[in-house]
């Protein structure tokens, strides 16, 4: 594109500024090529004329689109320079208040002067997995992006952090750090994270200090290392330090102070333990007061030296040392007040050996006195032939002391670095690790020395590898997508670092003058002009001969010689260090001992690292200063080490800017800013991007944002990719602005600005068109309006003229009217007259000429009838000649043609071959003609036959008929009989119920003339009571009334209180809880950790959890009689096969239905008889209480038990054996039907009997029990009854009991009424079945009948042939009818075959175990106990079906394997078909069992036993949500059926009688339900975190991302950061749906496993509450989706979530209503936010959101289109006026974490343990139905 077509009218441009640096003006006039000037408009509507240079052609900088300012990306704008970067960064730091902001690969910190609320550990967890470029920029993002890189690709990372002296370069690396210590948190106990994170006040105290640009500047650099093991935990750390600012100590500007260290010391100075330091107030030490100001605002230096030596305990450091360490520190303080005394004119000086000071720096550091007080003011020269001492001037006294403070601090601060490293040292090997390089930026000042030389060298080598960086990535993005790769031209800043450090450089001649024994600052800098004159980036400034100026890549820096070689040599005399040598203090000592030449190398990174990492601390040869090494070459060999490490990992770059210089809020200050923008290498990173394809967009991305410039033809194709192609060739014509990728397409800068401008263009267009048109229909309206109500008008009007005029024609046609009747009367007369006369005359004229006409046509007909008969004849005569005349002619004619055809005929009748011709022919035709008689003859006979048959057999049904509707007549009779009996038992009934209520009657007057009296008595009684009541009541209520108020009011606010107080102790308990569960998991992992360690190295495998689990019942089955049915129907599919189980499905499911109902049938025969039984044993052992224990009595029952089985066993063998015979002889025979039916009638008829048998012997057997029973105990009970009567004596006998036995008369007649009124109606309920049943079957009959009538009456209409075949297909239905109900019941017969054989062979199982029983018994003797436990037993399985009481007996031996099949090796699956919770239940009838035969241990060990199996399972599966919630549903049952069943009558209010008897009777088992209580809190804990893994992945995609409304979300052009490489490439996005179906699946596991509903309630209030959070705290987090699309879509898609929930009956469960925030937040990015009604509208509607979101919210809104406006400053200041009234919690984002106190309500069970059944499946064989 051409100038001409970018800098047309309206066009926008940055034009130099000298205040602002760069200001936007507006074209207002197209520019032309040869245009000498540019006409502008500036932004204060003033006009201006920009010259253009026409040979170099440099037009102004064009300025981004609206649409594009703001971005989180600079490399996101179209044009990238520096006034569009300065731009975007002011914009984002003043108007959003956002300070971070990417630029490619760095990001850009602008220190806000000001604590902001984005650093909590919940912004550190919401940035903690997410892609770089997916939230707004921060710190965090950056650590998290080194994280991700570490871990996915197994490489070292490093975060340089840099920048001026107060843009919080600390703070950043301090952030960085707390991220990693957050994120990567130490596995073991020794808490790593938190001494790394402790070192950062330590290193704060003594190496930062207040300058004037900074309150907290870091006066040395620092590069800290933290190490990860293989699953990326920190073990560890390593610091090392560069550059100390020694000079500090000694010298602080104006308004500046020393180390921070210094004034914490003296601000706590007045503790006990600092007594003996000597230190008071810092203004009284003089190398803490000469900055002026000792105080900063708003710190407290006591309650740092707090955390400082809190730190150090921390770290490991002793006290002693620690003491030793503020000793050292006080001492230098003391040393800097020493008084020195000149001599001789100065040329000699002394210390007096009274200086409080000095006796105290002598004392602190445990030196002699008089040694010190010598070598402070004489120094020793040794020369080749003799050694003296030489006194020293005052200024040189003054220096020698300042360099021994300067030199043991530095010694001090070396020894404290040390012992951190040595804290933050591990053993365990270290697999990778992060650095964070905190280093100081390019600095220049007005006098710039050592220091700085220093400080710019550092950064020219870091901006050398910052660049090479740079162009790799950018050179992997071009190969990655196959784009050609072309050299772009940057500047190199190699000769500058060549300057500086290579042979003979700067640093070379500076050592080279410090080994020169008079060398001097001047002569160093002659050198420096001699040697470097002719480099192009070193320059001598015009008035000086002692400074020299470097051009660095930032600026050029002038540099004043003076104080370089003294501060490069750094001495200090050798005197003064021997004397600190032989201190008496061992730590003092070690400071300043010989260290060796090379310090041994420790490798730092172990496994994948390959970097050797040594001590960044200078290496000392020798004490003294010639052979010490100098400290540019000491600081060069640590810069080349740092380089090296740099090098060999991963950098993420940290630019802090300061955006002022007096530390102001918010203020921000171009030039300041663009200074340090060009120092930190942000605009060369700009100007590389520029050069190469700056602005990249995704195929996809494209398309969705400029579709609106493709043509309907192309968007038809499928290919996106080729529709893009085809679009930038058409718009952009020059082929080197774009490039096509495999995966992305790259432009040139400014060309996305291009775009933009069509794409504007044409949304103006069409904005246009839509504005004509709808002003084009809003006019028409309008017209249309005016055209309706002007016709109005009109009609009216017209109407009215013409009412007026219809009044005045009526009132003309009314007069007209008169006049015309008057006149027509008159004329009528006089007319009527003329016509009357007129009349006369024609009738007689008339008459005469009629009577003339009919005698003339009289005449004429008679003529005419003359004529006709006169013509007829002549024409008759004449027709019959001429007929005569032609039949002669035909007749000669006829008779000629006969007699020549005869001829012929005679002729051909004469020859042969026509007489064969005709026989033949008859032939064929007569044995035809016979066949056919012979057919019809044969269909005659047979129709005749059918015809017989079908007459005798409708004669023999009809017969039938008639003989069965006799017998139905006869049986009607008989029950109209059978009515009339039981008619006249009705009666019967009814007169003793009469008579029944007589005597009742008798009862009742009675009891009411006692009760009477005994109400008299009441009432006197009362009366007395209600007297001293009244007494009572006065008096309390004088004292109710002086405390009512008073106490109402405490008890509400009590109960609050009790409330909140109950709310926060459940969740601290809950947590609790959940903090012992994670313990418990750490001494698990611990425990597994020091197994594996034990063990021997090898490959174990884990066993296979996969099982094949078969169910033997398809149905949930309670009692045992289905069960039985189920076991056939799986014996039957697997013997007949499943291809005819499939095929008789039917027929075996109406089987299967008739079975259950005669199964019913006998289970309620059986309970009539079971309680018939009973009633008749109480009625016999009324007061039976002791059963009989005697042997003989045992032995009797034991010897008839024994006769009775054995003869039951010989039967029973009989029986199988005539069945084995049966069998035998059927398989002989032919399979016929009959034979089937009698083999089946055989084995029938034997099974019976058998069965009938054995139902008599048992029925025997019982009764001889009982009454044996019956005569022990009434023996009993005589003798029971003799001994009460002769000692006992009656309470009552000497009072009357008439009222009492009346009473009791009384409810003995209430109660035969009962049973009398329950017969009755029982009696009246069967004969009403009865009599229903008969009805039923008399109109099936007459329905059957009407039937058959119906089909005669037809049969005798139709015809013989169609009765023929009706009679057939009636007789064929019937047959087919008969062959399937024969065919079902030879199957049903075959299925029962079955049953009985399965029954006869436990049948016979159950004899021989009996007679195995009886064999053991009879052989070894056994305890009495032993036989009486076995009797029970027998009994118990004899009678099991009947008397299961709810109870499982186990063997103690038996509770692995009961756990094992129970609780370890148990899939959900199994139990899937069952009663819910199943477990729970039968653990709990273990329990009782245990409980019922008071066997504490057994419990105890059970329930331990289950508690540890749950706990087993759930950290085996401890990801799986199934098996979870399964464990959760059963624990949370098992404690309930505890509480059920406890006996508490609190928990028993909804108990069935039958529930009542299972419950516990021994044991109290209240602390394993506190047990169950804490393991059901951990199970749900688990439970939650298990579904909020799986959720969380989806929430941000398919809550914030996904398009559910197709078509309403824009793309914005994205930055580098959404490109980078902490993309995933197969990035997987969720919709909605998915989350619906993951919340579904939960809903149905939760509710198939029985969970209960409440607790279902609270995980999905819980997982709301999370998708809630995660979304909202998203949203605060990023810019790109703060728009009014995205709130659309937002609320959109918590309509679907809330509908979900009404659809699943959840609205009770609060989880709509932890929506609340994020649905504010839909609805806060679609309100207008303009004027000030609208902030009360925001104010009032955004309750749940807090102020901090609120504004967040608003400074982050983004207009997807240029067609919105963003919101302005003063709004949201209108907002926080209107909200500062709150009292909002200071956290920005919500704490996705938190969880709600859970609840389990006691939720009681309706199921009764006695009907619960044991599946096959769960192998519970050894478990025992008591």
């Amino acid at each position: 594109m051409s100038a001409a077509q970018l800098y047309t009218k309206y066009t926008r441009v940055w034009i130099p500024d000298p205040d602002e640096v760069w200001r936007s003006a507006e074209i207002i006039k197209d520019y032309k090529e040869g245009d000498k000037s540019l006409h502008l408009k500036l932004e204060d509507e003033t006009l201006y004329e920009y010259p253009i240079d026409l040979q170099g052609n440099e037009l102004p900088f064009l300025r981004n689109p609206d649409i594009l300012v703001g971005e989180n990306d600079l490399t996101a704008l179209s044009y990238l320079h520096e006034p569009a970067v300065l731009h975007n960064l002011k914009v984002r730091f003043l108007e959003s208040n956002h300070i971070y902001t990417y630029c490619g690969i760095v990001l850009v910190a602008i220190n806000p002067y000001e604590q902001l609320p984005i650093y909590e550990q919940d912004v550190i967890y919401a940035y903690s997995g997410q892609n770089m470029g997916d939230m707004d920029p921060h710190i965090f993002a950056v650590a998290e992006e080194a994280y991700k890189q570490m871990a996915r690709d197994e490489k070292n990372q490093s975060i340089i952090v840099s920048g001026e002296s107060g843009a919080g370069k600390t703070v950043s690396a301090k952030y960085a750090m707390r991220f990693f210590a957050t994120v990567g948190g130490s596995a073991s106990e020794t808490n790593i994270e938190a001494k790394v994170l402790a070192s950062s006040p330590i290193m704060e105290a003594i190496g930062n200090a207040k300058t004037t640009r900074n309150d907290n500047s870091s006066r040395f650099g620092k590069y800290i290392q933290i190490g990860f093991d293989k699953r990326y935990h920190i073990i560890g750390a390593n610091m090392r330090t560069y550059l100390l600012e020694k000079s500090r100590v000694v010298f602080q500007a104006e308004d500046e102070r020393n180390y921070h260290i210094f004034y914490q010391l003296c601000a706590s100075a007045s503790l006990p333990e600092f007594k003996d330091l000597g230190l008071t107030c810092a203004e009284d030490f003089f190398y803490t007061s000469q900055g002026g100001n000792t105080s900063i605002d708003g710190v407290d230096d006591a309650d740092d030296f707090e955390k400082t030596r809190h730190a150090f305990t921390l770290l490991g450091v002793k006290e002693s040392h620690q003491m030793t360490i503020f000793r050292i520190i006080a001492a230098i303080l003391h040393l800097g007040n020493l008084e020195i005394q000149a001599e001789r004119d100065g040329d000699a000086c002394s210390v007096s050996s009274e200086d409080e000071h000095l006796n105290n720096f002598c004392d602190l550091l445990g030196v002699e006195h008089s040694q010190m007080q010598h070598w402070l003011c004489h120094r020793k020269l040794i020369t080749t032939a003799e050694t003296y001492v030489k006194n020293m001037s005052v200024q040189q006294v003054v220096n020698a002391r300042n360099a021994l403070a300067k030199h043991i601090y530095a010694q001090l601060f070396n020894w404290i670095v040390q012992h951190i490293n040595k804290a933050l040292h591990t053993t365990i090997k270290q697999h990778s690790f992060i650095g964070v390089l905190d280093i100081y930026g390019f600095e220049t000042f007005e006098v710039n020395s050592f220091e700085q030389f220093c400080i710019n060298y550092a950064n020219e080598k870091l901006q050398q590898q910052f660049n090479s960086h740079v162009f790799k990535l950018e050179q992997e993005e071009y190969m990655k997508e196959g784009i050609p790769w072309t050299l772009i031209d940057f500047y190199d800043n190699q000769p500058c670092i060549d300057l500086i450090e290579a042979k003979l450089g700067i640093l070379d001649l500076l050592d080279e003058e410090c080994k020169v024994p008079k060398g001097t600052d001047q002569n160093w800098a002659q050198k420096l002009y001699d040697r470097h004159s002719s480099s192009q980036h070193f320059q001598k400034p015009r008035m000086s001969n002692t400074s020299f100026i470097v051009l660095h890549f930032a600026d050029k820096v002038e540099y004043q010689s003076e104080g370089f070689l003294e501060k490069n040599r750094d001495t200090v005399y050798e005197e003064q260090i021997n004397i600190l040598k032989a201190s008496k203090y061992q730590m003092v000592a070690d400071l300043f001992q010989d260290e060796k030449d090379a310090a041994p190398t420790t490798s730092v990174g172990k496994g994948t690292s390959k970097i050797s990492v040594r001590s960044a601390r200078p290496v000392i040869k020798a004490a003294n200063k010639e052979h010490k090494k100098t400290v540019g070459h000491q600081f060069r060999n640590s810069l080349h080490l740092l380089m090296e490490t740099l090098n060999a990992t991963t950098p993420h770059y940290v630019r802090c800017i300061k955006p002022n210089d007096e530390k102001l809020p918010f203020k921000f200050d171009p030039k300041r800013a663009v200074q340090q923008l060009r120092a930190c290498g942000v605009l060369e990173t700009i100007r590389i991007s520029a050069a190469g394809f700056p602005s990249r967009w995704s195929y996809h991305d494209f398309f969705n944002r400029y579709r609106v410039l493709m043509k309907k033809r192309d968007l038809s194709k499928n290919d996106k990719k080729q529709i893009c192609q085809t679009l930038l060739e058409d718009l952009i014509k020059d082929p080197d602005k774009f490039q096509f990728g495999r995966t992305k397409i790259f432009f040139r800068a400014g060309q996305v600005a291009y775009l933009e401008k069509l794409r504007a263009d044409k949304f103006r267009a069409a904005t246009i068109m839509i504005q004509k048109t709808v002003r084009g229909w809003l006019q028409r309206v309008k017209y249309k309006r005016l055209r309706q109500a002007a016709i109005v008008v009109q009609r009216y009007t017209r109407g009215h003229l013409a009412r007026r005029l219809a009044e005045h024609l009526r009132r003309t046609r009314a007069a007209i009217i008169f006049q015309k009747q008057y006149r027509m009367l008159r004329i009528l007369r006089a007319f009527q007259r003329v016509r009357n006369a007129t009349i006369t005359i024609q009738a007689f004229a008339r008459g005469m000429f009629v009577r003339r006409i009919y005698h003339k046509i009289l005449a004429e007909h008679k003529a005419t009838i003359l004529q006709k008969y006169a013509r007829g004849w002549l024409a008759r005569t004449r027709f019959r000649r001429v007929r005569g005349a032609t039949i002669v002619l035909q007749c000669y004619y006829r008779r000629m043609k006969a007699r020549q055809q005869l001829k012929a005929l005679k002729i051909e009748a004469r020859s042969a071959q026509h007489l064969k011709k005709l026989n033949i022919g008859m032939e064929n035709k007569v044995v035809q003609l016979q066949r056919k008689i012979d057919e019809q003859n044969k269909e005659y006979k047979l129709l005749n036959e059918q015809l017989s048959t079908l007459a005798s057999a409708h004669s023999s049904e009809v017969e039938k008929l008639k003989k069965e509707l006799v017998q139905y007549q006869q049986s009607h009779q008989g029950d109209g009989n059978q009515l009339v009996s039981l008619q006249e038992e009705m009666e019967h009934l009814r007169l003793e119920l009469e008579k029944a209520h007589g005597e009742r009657k008798v009862v009742e007057d009675s009891y009411a003339k006692e009760k009477d009296l005994l109400r008299k008595r009441i009432s006197d009684l009362e009366e007395e009571n209600a007297l001293l009541k009244q007494e009572k009541e006065e008096l309390n209520s004088r004292i109710l009334c002086q405390s009512e108020d008073e106490f109402a009011q405490n008890t509400v606010e009590e109960n609050i209180q009790m409330k909140k107080e109950l709310e926060e102790e459940r969740s601290r308990y809950q947590n609790l809880v959940k903090e012992y569960s994670r313990l418990e998991q750490r001494y698990d992992n611990l425990r597994d950790e020091m197994t594996i360690i034990k063990q021997a190295p090898g490959h174990r495998r884990n066993p296979s959890n996969q099982s094949s689990l078969e169910s033997d019942s398809n149905y949930p089955s309670i009692s045992t009689s289905e069960i039985g049915d189920t076991e056939d129907v799986v014996q039957q599919v697997e013997e007949v096969g499943l291809e005819k189980a499939a095929m008789d499905m039917t027929l075996f499911l109406k089987l299967q239905k008739r079975v259950r109902e005669l199964e019913q049938e006998r289970k309620k025969l059986q309970t009539q008889l079971e309680k018939k039984e009973q009633e008749s044993k109480k009625s016999q052992v009324i007061e039976m209480k002791t059963e009989v224990t005697s042997d003989h009595e045992d032995f009797a029952y034991n010897s008839l038990k024994r006769q009775e089985l054995e003869s039951e066993n010989k039967k029973l063998k009989n029986e199988l054996n005539e069945l084995r015979k049966a069998i035998a002889d059927r398989a002989t025979q032919n399979n016929s039907s009959n034979d089937i039916q009698d083999s089946y009638n055989l084995l029938l008829n034997q099974l019976k009997s058998a069965n009938e048998e054995l139902e008599v012997r048992k029925e025997e057997v019982l009764i001889l029990r009982t009454q044996i029973m019956k005569a022990a105990q009434q023996k009993e009970t005589g003798k029971n009854m003799e001994s009460i009567t002769t000692n006992a004596s009656w309470p009552n006998s000497d009072k009357h009991i008439d009222q009492e036995d009346a009473i009791e008369a009384y409810q003995g007649m209430c109660e035969t009424n009962r049973l009398l009124e329950a017969q009755l109606q029982d009696q009246r309920r069967e004969h009403e079945e009865e009599v229903e049943a008969l009805k039923n079957e008399v109109d099936a009959m007459k329905e059957e009948l009407e039937k058959q009538q119906q089909a005669f009456l037809q049969t005798l209409q139709l015809s013989p042939e169609a009765q023929v075949e009706f009679g057939l297909q009636q007789e064929i239905t019937r047959l087919t009818n008969e062959n399937l109900d024969l065919k079902e019941l030879l199957e049903k017969l075959e299925k029962n075959e079955k049953k009985l054989k399965k029954q006869l062979k436990i049948y016979m199982k159950k004899v021989q175990d009996f007679e195995g029983d009886w064999a053991v018994a009879s052989q070894a003797t056994v305890p009495a106990e032993r036989r009486h436990h076995e009797r029970n037993m027998q009994v118990a399985v004899q009678r099991k079906e009947k008397d299961f009481q709810g109870m499982l007996e186990y063997y103690k031996e038996d509770e692995p394997l009961l756990i094992r099949n129970l609780i370890t090796d148990l899939k959900p699956q199994a139990v899937s078909a069952t009663v819910p919770c199943l477990p729970a239940y039968i653990l709990y009838m273990c329990i009782r069992h245990a409980d019922y035969i008071n066997d504490d241990q057994k419990v105890h060990s059970l329930l331990t036993s289950t508690i540890n199996g749950i706990k087993k399972v759930l950290k085996k599966h401890n990801d799986d949500f199934q098996m979870t919630s399964f464990w959760l549903a059963n624990t949370c049952r098992l404690l309930h059926c505890l509480k059920q069943y406890s006996g508490d009558a609190g928990f028993m209010t909804q108990n069935t009688p039958k529930q009542n008897e299972h419950c516990l009777k021994n044991f109290d088992l209240t602390e394993y339900r506190q047990v169950l209580s804490h393991l059901s809190i951990q199970i749900y804990q688990q439970l939650i975190k298990i579904a909020e893994g799986i959720l969380q992945p989806m929430i941000v995609s398919a809550v914030l991302e996904n398009e559910s409304i197709q078509g309403l979300s824009g793309v914005k052009p994205m930055g580098y950061r959404n490109r980078s490489s902490s993309m995933p490439d197969g990035d997987s996005t969720y919709s909605l749906d998915a989350i619906i179906r993951q919340l579904n699946t939960f809903h149905n596991i939760m509710c198939d496993q029985g969970l209960d509903p409440e607790i279902v309630q609270q995980v999905f209030k819980q997982l709301f509450y999370m998708i809630n959070a995660v979304a909202l705290n998203n949203l605060l987090l990023r810019k790109d989706v703060c728009s009014w699309s995205t709130g659309m879509q937002l609320r959109f898609n918590i309509s679907q979530l809330e509908e979900w929930l009404r659809g699943k009956n959840l609205q009770q469960s609060g989880a709509a209503q932890t929506l609340e925030p994020l649905i504010q937040a839909a609805q806060l990015l679609q309100l207008k936010k303009k004027t000030s009604e609208d902030a009360e509208a925001i104010c009032s509607l955004c309750t749940a959101l807090t102020t901090q979101q609120i504004v967040k919210i608003l400074n982050l809104y983004t207009p997807v289109n240029e067609f919105e406006e963003r919101v302005t400053v003063a709004f949201i200041r209108d907002i926080q006026t209107h909200l500062q009234d709150r009292n909002d919690p200071p956290q920005l984002l919500l704490d996705f974490k938190h969880m709600f106190p859970v609840l389990f309500p006691f939720n009681p069970s309706s199921i009764t343990m006695d009907s619960i059944h044991l599946p096959a499946s769960l192998k519970l064989e050894f478990l025992n139905k008591v």
